[in-house]
């Protein structure tokens, strides 16, 4: 619910700013599917790059603009490499096991910027191993966590 609030104040800071020029990135402790990503009030982060460009959808008579969020595309085994960012293995009825909890969610103003063959979740740094032989976090080595690698282009076309 929190993301309500923090939804909000992007919101306002983005009007007093005059642009909607902004990405998000972090620890959410949240799936880009569940409730505070998705939910308009929310962050309102959409999986589709062609929604996003839509720029914002009215909901109950409100306004409300879109995040492009490309961390969808990476969730699964299906992906290029690991299928989540944290991975938690718990005796409950529910339990997803990857979870995509570090996220980057970029405005339509900044699609063109962002291209996702730039976006990896990172099992190595190139000098060491992130991941146990299983292929989940190895906390002895990083964290619980891996990290998120993307690249925004900002250069100013001459």
């Amino acid at each position: 619910m929190e993301c309500t609030e923090l939804g909000a104040e992007i919101r306002k800071e983005e009007e007093r700013a005059g642009h909607q020029r902004t990405i998000l990135v972090g620890d959410f402790n949240m799936n880009p599917f569940e409730s505070g990503m998705v939910s308009a009030a929310g962050l309102h982060a959409v999986m589709d790059r062609k929604i996003a460009r839509e720029g914002s959808r009215i909901v109950q008579g409100r306004e409300y603009p879109f995040f492009y969020n490309p961390m969808w595309g990476l969730l699964g085994d299906g992906s290029r490499g690991p299928a989540g960012t944290f991975f938690h293995r718990h005796a409950e009825q529910e339990a997803y096991f990857w979870n995509m909890f570090d996220q980057v969610l970029v405005r339509p103003a900044l699609l063109d910027r962002f291209d996702f063959k730039d976006l990896a979740i990172l099992d190595d740094t190139g000098a060491e191993r992130l991941v146990k032989d299983s292929g989940v976090p190895d906390r002895d080595v990083g964290s619980d966590h891996l990290p998120v690698l993307f690249r925004l282009n900002l250069r100013v076309a001459a």
